[in-house]
């Protein structure tokens, strides 16, 4: 079966194929080569019938490893040649439905399942600040410090940030952006809400140490939360509102900002048609989680009114962030496998290793939002977007500065 599949899908790049007793097929005859070694052919078989589950399984099980290269290599090669969205149009909608019926107690659970499994394995791979989303490689010899200061200088300018100001971050994760926000302007107020135990204590620990007075942060979902505010931002937690909550997320921000307000939804994307969400992934790393597409969020948007005032598409960044999230995995990886074990090692280097290869071969983007329930409220040019200090340039833009 596995035979059949290889012989008439690999077009792009080679595959030599091992088994233990030495044999070996070679699937392809240009391009990139991997060498796979498989532990017998039944499991090829039972990779060929659901590879799109069972690939990330075997891995896990210690069914099948790389040599002479890369895991990056084989799953490239792979990606290139195989398509991942077999789901008939008729039926994908229905499906997406199921997979992101992200009730609060369901939500609640689903980020638990993630966020909550033990801080330290992220402190092993993510920058000092503990990032867990896209950084900004502006430039590309950036190593991922440089890179996440980057992304939170880029995206604090796209928020237009002004004295006495009060800001909301949604699912503010470990308190990286807020705390880089608090600290480089003392004179707003920020909250930050999320549904991570685990998350919320280390936030609220070091806004603590750090003696950041115009900070809070606060176990809430985003559908429950009350207040006003002049600025709301998100950064990596659209995925995980699910297609079904659209546009009550975007009401709901609307709801919470004021009339002159702007927000920044910083999500990754698909730049083709929605799709259902792969059912390793679904499993294993981010259940309930769902990829939007543009025209998804879009029209999500324009329902509640909210106007566009920019929309960016950051290429390949998710990619560089990947890799070296994986280079400091594997440069960690035996720490990490005293605490956690071999089969959660393979789970998070497979898990790192597919997402650079599909930011990197397939239609997967992070686009970064820019809302405002009016026109004006941003400059009509985006040179302010990347200016190091924004102030004089905005009270000549029209832009109220206070």
């Amino acid at each position: 079966m596995y035979k059949t599949l290889l012989e008439g899908g690999v077009k792009d790049g080679v595959i030599n194929l091992h088994f233990p007793k030495g044999e070996t097929q070679r699937f392809g005859r240009w391009g990139r080569e991997a060498t796979w070694v498989v532990k017998d052919k039944a499991t090829m078989d039972k990779i060929a019938r659901n590879w799109e589950f069972q690939l990330g399984e075997t891995y896990m099980d210690g069914a099948w490893e790389v040599a002479d290269c890369e895991l990056h290599d084989l799953l490239t090669i792979l990606r290139a040649n195989f398509a991942t969205d077999n789901v008939p149009c008729l039926l994908r909608s229905l499906v997406r439905m199921v997979q992101q019926w992200n009730r609060l107690s369901t939500s609640v659970n689903n980020v638990t399942s993630h966020y909550d499994l033990d801080r330290r394995i992220f402190e092993l791979f993510l920058d000092r600040d503990m990032h867990y989303s896209c950084a900004y490689f502006e430039n590309p010899d950036f190593d991922l410090e440089q890179a996440q200061h980057a992304k939170c200088r880029h995206i604090a300018n796209k928020l237009v940030l002004q004295a006495g100001q009060k800001i909301l971050d949604i699912g503010c994760g470990w308190g990286s952006l807020a705390f880089y926000l608090a600290q480089q302007k003392e004179d707003v107020e920020i909250v930050g809400i999320t549904l991570s135990r685990e998350q919320l204590a280390y936030a609220q620990r070091r806004a603590q140490a750090l003696k950041l007075n115009n900070l809070r942060f606060e176990f809430a979902d985003y559908r429950e939360h009350q207040g006003s505010y002049d600025r709301i931002v998100s950064v990596g937690m659209f995925e995980h509102v699910g297609s079904t909550y659209y546009r009550p997320y975007f009401h709901k921000i609307k709801r919470l900002l004021t009339g002159e307000g702007v927000a920044l939804v910083h999500s990754i994307g698909h730049s083709g048609p929605p799709r259902v969400t792969n059912p390793w992934i679904r499993k294993y790393i981010f259940p309930g989680g769902s990829i939007p597409a543009l025209s998804e969020m879009a029209r999500a948007a324009e329902e509640e009114s909210l106007v566009q005032t920019d929309i960016e598409v950051l290429r390949l960044h998710y990619a560089y962030t990947l890799r070296a999230w994986f280079d400091r995995f594997q440069e960690n990886r035996e720490e990490i496998r005293e605490r956690k074990g071999e089969r959660f090692c393979r789970m998070w280097e497979f898990y790192l290793a597919i997402c650079d290869v599909s930011f990197r071969c397939s239609d997967l983007v992070v686009y970064q939002q820019q809302l405002s329930p009016r026109n004006g409220s941003v400059p009509i040019a985006r040179d302010y977007m990347y200016r190091q200090d924004n102030k004089q340039h905005l009270s000549a833009s029209g832009v109220g500065v206070r």
